[in-house]
């Protein structure tokens, strides 16, 4: 089993508009598979990928034109300045977790494997999804259901828990979701969990936070002409993604000068409406459904 099949490769990587002797950074290096393709096109330049999963380090290349920084997006500034790698010349992230992450059962990932309730991007991490699930109170579970599952029942879910709680620690997939079985509609308990797992999975890990600063960082950071290229997988991301290229601002909040004209922006967006798989990619890998990926250009 591959580590992760790479989404959207060929028009992702054509997005960053790779040149020789150009400098281009893989923020979510993962199997390796869109670094590979940055490195076959690049030539004589130079990539520098991220990664906070100690275990996508193996999948590093032994190659001299290529650095993995062993840390997270959030931290990209000061990451790139202290390999003498500002500014740069494209920024490709691919958000969400990797088919390695979710195959690998002891992560806990994935409803499908019992498991331990973990969910850390990074195994240095200490907070793991079972201390949410047994340390925040009512009001703190019902703000990460609602905000980061956005589901509709997130009060109900959190009460749940709260009760559970009374008997013991709720810390395996399969208690978690004998607990919840009650709040999941009929016939859609599959996509009923994936939310509750993915609003666990972002508090988890700070991932909107982490994208909002990775964001906000990228004008200082590009060359005039870079290229930014990000591939998110549920809306919540694409949400922030779009803002930010439209307004400068991951809130969305549109600033005009006295003739109406759009300030803030350093980026302008390449793509009108995000880039889907096409039905071939869909059937061959169909966790790349979900996929949709923005282009924006450094002014």
């Amino acid at each position: 089993m591959s580590y992760h099949n790479p989404v959207l490769l060929t028009e992702s990587v054509d997005g960053l508009m790779v040149r020789n002797g150009g400098t281009y950074v893989d923020v979510t290096f993962g199997g390796g598979g869109h670094s590979a393709e940055i490195l076959r096109r690049l030539n004589t330049g130079r990539l520098i990928a991220f990664d906070q999963d100690e275990d996508a380090w193996k999948n590093a290349p032994s190659d001299s034109r290529f650095t993995l920084v062993k840390d997270n997006f959030r931290n990209i500034t000061a990451r790139l300045t202290e390999v003498h790698a500002v500014p740069v010349d494209g920024i490709l992230a691919d958000l969400g977790v990797s088919s390695h992450q979710f195959n690998e059962a002891a992560r806990g990932f994935s409803i499908r494997f019992e498991a331990d309730l973990d969910m850390r991007m990074s195994q240095s991490m200490e907070f793991s999804a079972k201390d949410i699930i047994n340390t925040y109170s009512a009001e703190e579970l019902h703000r990460v259901f609602r905000e980061y599952g956005e589901l509709y029942n997130s009060r109900r879910i959190a009460n749940a828990l709260i009760r559970a709680r009374e008997n013991g620690p709720v810390n395996t997939v399969q208690q978690l979701k004998d607990v919840l079985s009650f709040c999941a509609p009929h016939g859609k308990e599959n996509s009923f969990f994936a939310q509750v797992f993915q609003a666990l999975r972002i508090e988890v890990n700070d991932e909107m936070a982490a994208l909002r600063e990775f964001l906000e960082q990228i004008p200082g950071l590009l060359n005039s002409g870079g290229r930014l290229v990000v591939i998110s997988y549920h809306s919540l991301e694409d949400r922030m993604v779009k803002n930010f290229l439209n307004s400068g601002n991951t809130h969305g909040e549109v600033s005009k000068d006295f003739y109406g004209n759009i300030t803030g922006r350093s980026l302008k967006a390449i793509t009108r409406k995000p880039v889907e798989p096409n039905e071939a990619e869909v059937l061959s890998n169909p966790r790349s459904r979900s996929a949709r990926m923005r282009i924006a250009e450094k002014l």
